[in-house]
């Protein structure tokens, strides 16, 4: 399996391409948390730390796709330099707008604003940049799964960064400070790595289309889209359900646990699947999958303790890289080489939209209904995303007959088939 991954990066350009991307992304596992620690320390009040955070993930989230389209049209090298500037310039200043109270809230509020419409698309650039080196099908999906693999555990590392630089200095706006040096370290090696690189063919007519009319892409990619969201959904309402119950049973630290193992999980999918020899073609393998990430969440319904919750988001966490990742790759073949960093970042914003939706809609039905009904619903979005896997295989020209025709046996082949017989609210940008 690691021989495959190796094989990657040692492409010309991988390696530099795959370290810039994982410092300059790094950032975005940081600053979540020391915003929201560094606000709180300076106003006093959770309740305006929370808007505060929910205000830069949206405006965040929501132009995304505007920027990622400015590095379709200028190319990485001219876009991503201003961009970051422009965000490690903002958090800069809230880093010293909250070293110590006294700045008015509405200032604190703008600043975050500013800094979710900075924001560079790093995880769509360098997907995009992926395809670019990598031509052929299966290296490039080795790389993809790679590439979500290390931002699910960069997820995890910069939370604790950002409680380990709190904790140690007192200063959470520390956290800001670094999150700014990461971010304009990352996306300026990453506009270094692709200098060179010849300028993007001229579209066809086909993709003039797709840029004059974006919503004829947007419902191209209708499955991925669906699929991103259901799981963004899915997951969003398990994370805060995953608390009520640690809290219910009298273990509230546990909920913890609960997320190591879905991370835990998820990196061994996205590994695993970036390993197998896939024969089915990426829409059905991303319909199996969110039926399996449905499936799994469903059963995190029926255990009765902590450690079996968390054994069973660690089996749903199996399906978590697998299934975004699957839908980046579909994107991407549907997108065509010119519009792959717009594409991308909207099946980001899916996710994310659909995850804030999941939280949300899990809070307000944790206090109405029985914790085990809830987290029985969690599934609902995942399953529904089925519906439009099914739509858009019924109008699949020529498709429908050999979709049907594939069995779970013939997922994988040759190595990968023997290998399957024996034996995952953050802001992604």
């Amino acid at each position: 399996m690691s021989s495959s991954y190796v094989t990657v990066l040692r492409t010309p350009g991988a390696a530099r391409l795959f370290g810039a991307a994982l410092i300059g992304r790094l950032s975005y596992g940081v600053v979540p948390l020391s915003l929201l620690l560094a606000v709180t320390a300076t106003t006093g009040s959770y309740a305006r730390a929370g808007w505060l955070t929910a205000l830069f993930a949206t405006s965040n989230v929501l132009l995304s796709p505007v920027r990622a389209g400015l590095v379709d049209r200028h190319g990485p090298r001219r876009a991503l330099p201003p961009m970051a500037a422009g965000y490690a310039l903002v958090l800069l200043g809230l880093a010293a707008a909250t070293w110590r109270p006294g700045v008015p809230y509405p200032a604190l509020l703008a600043l975050a604003v500013a800094a979710g419409v900075l924001a560079p698309p790093l995880g769509p650039v360098t997907r995009a940049r992926w395809s670019a080196l990598l031509p052929d099908p299966e290296p490039r999906r080795r790389a993809y799964s790679l590439d979500t693999v290390a931002e699910e555990l960069l997820y995890v590392t910069g939370p604790l960064l950002a409680g380990l630089i709190a904790a140690g200095t007192g200063r959470p706006a520390l956290g800001l400070v670094l999150g700014a040096a990461l971010v304009l370290t990352g996306s300026l090696a990453l506009a270094a790595a692709v200098r060179g690189e010849p300028a993007p063919a001229r579209p066809d007519s086909a993709a003039a289309q797709d840029r004059s009319r974006p919503w004829r892409l947007l419902a191209r990619t209708r499955q991925p889209l669906a699929a991103a969201a259901g799981a963004g959904a899915g997951l969003g309402a398990f994370g805060l359900l995953a608390v009520v119950f640690a809290q219910r049973h009298g273990q509230a630290a546990g909920v913890a646990w609960v997320e190591a193992a879905l991370a835990a999980g998820s990196a061994t999918g996205g590994l695993v699947l970036g390993a197998l020899d896939w024969r089915a073609p990426a829409r059905v393998r991303l319909a199996v999958l969110t039926g399996a990430l449905g499936g799994a969440l469903a059963l995190t319904a029926l255990a009765p303790t902590l450690p079996l919750l968390a054994a069973a988001a660690a089996l749903a966490g199996l399906t978590v890289a697998p299934t975004l990742t699957t839908a980046y790759l579909f994107t991407d073949e549907l997108a065509g080489p010119d519009r792959r960093t717009w594409a991308g970042a909207w099946v980001n914003a899916a996710f994310n939209g659909g995850g804030s939706a999941g939280t949300a809609l899990a809070g307000l039905l944790a206090d109405r209904l029985p914790l085990s009904l809830c987290l029985a619903l969690a599934a609902a979005p995942a399953l529904a995303a089925l519906a439009v896997a099914r739509a858009g295989s019924a109008t699949a020209t020529g498709a429908t007959a050999g979709a049907g025709a594939v069995t779970g046996a013939e997922l994988v082949t040759g190595a990968g088939s023997a290998a399957g017989a024996g034996s995952t609210a953050r802001t992604e940008v």
